[in-house]
C-alpha cells in the first residue's frame, strides 16, 4: 500500500512538474505582452484609457473561446489523450503570432490586428493546458500542484522583467524572440513526456463510455454547464466567478498599466519601468507553496480572502510612498498576497464541479472569469487614471480587489452552510 502511494505521489509530481512547464510557456510570452506591447500602442495612441481598453479587449476573445475549447477537449478522444492535441496545433501559431509583434509596430491597424490574432490562438488554448492537472491530481493535492504551476508562471513574470531591463532599450525585436522560442522548446518537451490519455481522469471518461456499449458519454454543453451555475439557489459557484473576475481586473490593472505608471509617476525610463515587477516575481515564489499549504489546513477561501485583503495594502502602501523602491515594496507585497487568490481559486471552482469529466468546461469558466476581468479591468482603472491622474492608479487598483475580497466572504459563508467540513 506504501509502495503504491509512494508511485502515484512520483507519477503526480511528475506530471505537476510538465504541466508547470506548459503554463510555463503560455505566460512567457503573455508577461512580456502585458509589459511591452502598451508602450508600443502609447506611440500611437494618448489617452490611458484606449490603451487599457486595447490591452484588454483581446482578452474579450477569451470569453467565447475558453470555455467552448475547454468543453471540446473534455470530449475529445485521441491516442494524445483529449488535451494534447490543441496544446500541439496552437502553441507554435502563438509563438510565431507573438514574433511579429514588433515587426508591425509602426503601423497601429497592422498591430491591432496581430495583437488580435495572437489573443486568439493563445486563449484557445489556455484553459486546456491547465485542465491537465486535475485530470491527473486528486482533488486533495491540488492546491500544492497548482502552487507549482503558478510558480512556473512567477517565474515568467520574472523573465519578462529581465528582458526588460537588459534588452528592450537596445534589441526590441530580440526580446519578443525570446519568449517565443521559449514557447516552442518548452512544448517540445511537453508532447515527449506526457499522454493525458493515461490520465485518471481520462480513463474514467473513456470506461464510463465502454459501459454503456461504446456509446458517447451525453457530454453537458457550455450552455447547460453555464445556466446550472446561474440557477442553482446556492450561489457559490456564481459569485466565485464573479470574485475571480474582480480580482483578475485588479491583478490585469497592476500589469498592463505598471511600465506607463512608472514612466508618467515616477520619472523612469520605459526599460526600468517595465522591470518593476522584477522583484514581485520573487515575492510570489516565496509565497506560493506555503499559502497552498496553509490552504489545505485553514481553507482555501479563508487563505484567499487573507491574501487578496494583502494584495490591496500592498497597492495602499506603493500609493503612500510614491518611489521606485516604494512601488516595488508595493508590488512585492501585493505579488506574496496575490498569490493565494492564483494558486487556490481555479482549485475551489474545481472541487465545486458536479464531476471530473467536466473540468475542462470549469477551467475555461474560470479563465473567462479571469479574462473578462483582464479586459474590464485596465479599461476601467485606465479611466480613473485619466480622471484623476497616474500618481493614484494603484489606489484604484486596490478598490477592485477590495470588491473581490467581498465576494469570496460572501462564498465562504454559504459554504459553511451547505456543506460542513468540506474541504474546499
Amino acid at each position: 500500500m506504501t509502495t503504491t502511494s509512494s508511485t502515484q505521489r512520483v507519477r503526480t509530481g511528475r506530471v505537476t512538474f510538465f504541466v508547470a512547464l506548459a503554463v510555463f510557456a503560455q505566460e512567457s510570452t503573455w508577461n512580456l505582452y502585458d509589459s511591452q506591447v502598451p508602450p508600443l500602442l502609447r506611440e500611437h495612441i494618448g489617452s490611458a484609457a484606449l490603451i487599457g481598453l486595447l490591452m484588454g479587449m483581446d482578452n474579450v476573445l477569451g470569453i467565447f473561446i475558453q470555455p467552448w475549447m475547454g468543453n471540446r477537449s473534455d470530449r475529445t478522444r485521441t491516442s494524445w489523450g483529449r488535451r494534447m492535441p490543441y496544446l500541439l496545433v496552437g502553441m507554435p501559431v502563438a509563438a510565431l503570432l507573438f514574433l511579429v509583434i514588433p515587426h508591425v509596430a509602426a503601423s497601429l491597424p497592422l498591430l491591432i490586428a496581430v495583437m488580435f490574432g495572437y489573443a486568439l490562438v493563445a486563449n484557445s488554448f489556455k484553459p486546456i493546458a491547465e485542465s491537465l492537472l486535475p485530470d491527473f491530481v486528486p482533488p486533495e493535492r491540488r492546491s500544492r500542484a497548482n502552487a507549482v504551476v503558478k510558480i512556473a508562471a512567477s517565474l515568467t513574470v520574472m523573465v519578462a522583467a529581465l528582458i526588460s531591463i537588459f534588452l528592450i532599450d537596445t534589441h526590441p525585436k530580440l526580446s519578443f524572440a525570446i519568449p517565443a522560442i521559449l514557447m516552442v522548446v518548452s512544448l517540445a518537451v511537453l508532447a515527449a513526456n506526457v499522454r493525458d490519455s493515461r490520465s485518471p481522469a481520462y480513463r474514467t471518461a473513456v470506461d464510463g463510455e465502454r459501459d454503456q456499449d461504446g456509446a458517447a458519454a451525453p457530454a453537458a454543453r457550455v450552455r447547460d454547464t453555464v445556466l446550472d451555475i446561474v440557477r442553482d439557489a446556492d450561489r457559490s459557484r456564481l459569485l466565485l466567478i464573479a470574485s475571480i473576475l474582480l480580482f483578475g481586473g485588479a491583478w490585469a490593472a497592476s500589469r498592463a498599466l505598471i511600465t506607463p505608471y512608472g514612466m508618467e509617476a515616477l520619472g523612469m525610463s520605459r526599460g526600468e519601468a517595465g522591470g518593476l515587477t522584477l522583484p514581485s516575481g520573487v515575492a510570489f515564489i516565496v509565497a506560493a507553496y506555503p499559502v497552498a499549504r496553509l490552504a489545505e489546513r485553514f481553507g482555501r477561501l479563508r487563505v484567499m480572502a487573507v491574501g487578496m485583503t494583502v494584495f490591496a495594502a500592498g497597492m495602499v502602501l506603493g500609493t503612500v510612498v510614491r518611489t521606485p523602491t516604494g512601488a516595488v515594496i508595493g508590488l512585492c507585497v501585493a505579488s506574496a498576497g496575490a498569490s493565494a487568490f492564483l494558486v487556490n481559486a481555479v482549485v475551489v471552482l474545481w472541487n465545486l464541479a458536479p464531476s471530473d469529466q467536466v473540468v475542462g468546461t470549469y477551467t475555461g469558466l474560470y479563465t473567462v472569469g479571469w479574462v473578462s476581468g483582464g479586459f474590464l479591468g485596465p479599461a476601467v482603472v485606465g479611466g480613473l487614471v485619466d480622471l484623476t491622474g497616474w500618481p493614484l492608479l494603484l489606489l484604484h487598483v486596490a478598490v477592485i480587489a477590495l470588491l473581490a475580497v467581498l465576494a469570496v466572504a460572501r462564498v465562504s459563508a454559504l459554504q459553511c452552510r451547505s456543506t460542513a467540513g468540506r474541504a474546499l
